[in-house]
């Protein structure tokens, strides 16, 4: 699939990437990126999804605990975020 988010494989270790479809399992990317990934991890996942998916996504998750989610909304919403292109 070419229509991906340019993030490191390893957070979605346990799937097959050939296969794996971005735009369907956005959840599962979006709670992985939150958890584990980097600075230029986050703002590539808000590159690729829009800001509206990621705050739902932190809303009803079940990954992250009231602490990530508390972080998750006030880091997206501060300008360390802030790409070049913005």
């Amino acid at each position: 699939m070419t229509n991906k988010p340019n993030i490191p494989d390893y957070l979605l270790w346990e799937y097959d990437l050939e296969t794996f479809n971005y735009e369907k399992s956005f959840k599962i990317v979006i709670e992985r990126v939150l958890q584990r990934g980097t600075i230029e991890d986050w703002k590539e996942m808000i590159r690729f999804y829009p800001m509206e998916r990621i705050m739902e996504t932190i809303e009803w998750s079940k990954q992250l605990d009231k602490r990530d989610k508390d972080f998750a909304r006030l880091f997206l919403q501060s300008d360390k975020l802030k790409t070049d292109a913005a």
